[in-house]
Parts: C-alpha cells; structure tokens; sequence
C-alpha cells in the first residue's frame, strides 16, 4: 500500500485500515495541492511518519477538512503537527468535538483560499452526517465520504456482517443504512441536483474503490430513488 497514491495532476489519495467495532471498513484521505502549492486535506487518516513526510514533499498543509460528524477522528494528530494549518469542520462538529478549536465552519460558500478551485455544497436532509461535498474542478472530481461507498463484493473480507447487514457492497452509492438516516427527501433530492450541476467524472469515496470515470452518470443513478 502506497502512502500517497496519485490520481491525477494535484490530487491524490491515501488509503488506509480503519478498524472499528464492525471490523475493519478501511478509510480514504484525498489530498488536493492548489495554486498556491497549500494542501487541501479532506477525511485525514491516521498520521504515521510515512504520511507526514509524504505530504510534506508534495507541498505544506494548510486545510485540514473534517467534511462530516462521523469523519472527524485523526483531525487532532494534524492539528498538533501542522500548527499552521487551518481547521476545518462540518456543520455541527464544532459542539461534537469541542477539544478541538476549529478555526472555520463549512458552508456552501467556499472560503477564499479555494473558491477558485474547489466548490462546496453541504448536503441537506442527513442530520447525523451533515456531509459537506467538494468538487475539484480542475481534476473533475467529486470527494465524497459516507454518502456512497464502493465497495467490490470480494472486498469485505475486513468486515462482512457489516457490508452484509448495510448492503454496503457490490454498487456504487448509499447503502440501506445511509438511506435510513435521510430525515428530508425533497431536501436530499435538492442536494442531489445541485451536486449534479458539476461536471466531475472522478469520485473518491472513502469507503471502497475510486470511481475513476462515469461518477456523475453513477451518482445520478445511485440517488435516482429520491
């Protein structure tokens, strides 16, 4: 397993085990280099010294990126190595994780320091998750966390009750759990529309296997039940 694996100019991605209670899920961190040569880090995974020091050759983290209320855990490991780096969070995870200070709350609006890069949209009607979605354009790639995972059926080794219980493998898209936490539908299914307004091709998912071409045709389809 690399420690940073390249997808495209500027972007790349980290895979690494997330054991839980279920088993062991896995986990993606997508990792973005802008203009400025900062990096965007979205979902961080664990921090060893091999992901430090592969970041740290491909340029200085600025943007650490908790995108939900569930995608939160190692935050803490970056914001004690980059002190410089800015702290970014869902919203809601502010009074979740209230040991760490967060130096900005995620919205639609995307920040100055990417809006010329990257576009954002908090997904609506998923209260427990509060997902926030990017899309990089200059890759066409969408980053996505738990609102779809894809998972190959012969992948679930690590945690098969789990993949079983939620149908969490075998598609791209949410799996029963995930639809079972959408409060507002007609919200949801505006997200989605709004979502589907950008041209990606690329999705990250951070349970599963990138989907390297066809993401937008594949979310369309995998949310088409709204």
């Amino acid at each position: 397993m690399s420690t940073l694996r390249e997808l495209a100019n500027n972007l790349w991605v980290a895979d690494r085990p997330l054991k839980l209670i279920v088993g062991d899920i896995g986990s993606r961190m997508t990792v973005l280099r802008l203009a400025d040569g900062g990096l965007f880090l979205h979902s961080p995974v664990r921090l060893d010294a091999e992901t430090r020091a592969a970041l740290d050759a491909i340029g200085s983290v600025r943007h650490v990126v908790a995108p939900s209320l569930v995608h939160h855990f190692f935050v803490a490991e970056y914001a004690i190595a980059y002190r410089e780096a800015q702290l970014c969070a869902a919203p809601g995870l502010p009074q979740k994780r209230q040991d760490l200070k967060f130096d900005a709350l995620l919205s639609d609006e995307a920040p100055t320091a990417w809006r010329d890069e990257i576009e954002q949209h908090c997904f609506r009607g998923v209260p427990r998750t509060n997902e926030v979605v990017f899309f990089h354009r200059a890759s066409r790639t969408l980053l996505l966390t738990d609102l779809a995972f894809n998972v190959r059926a012969e992948r679930t080794a690590g945690a098969r009750l789990f993949y079983w219980l939620a149908g969490a493998a075998g598609d791209f898209g949410p799996h029963r759990l995930m639809r079972a936490l959408i409060r507002d539908r007609s919200a949801a299914r505006a997200s989605v529309e709004r979502i589907l307004q950008w041209d990606f091709d690329r999705v990250t998912v951070t349970h599963g296997d990138v989907l390297e071409s066809g993401g937008r045709a594949a979310f369309a389809n995998a949310f088409e039940f709204l």
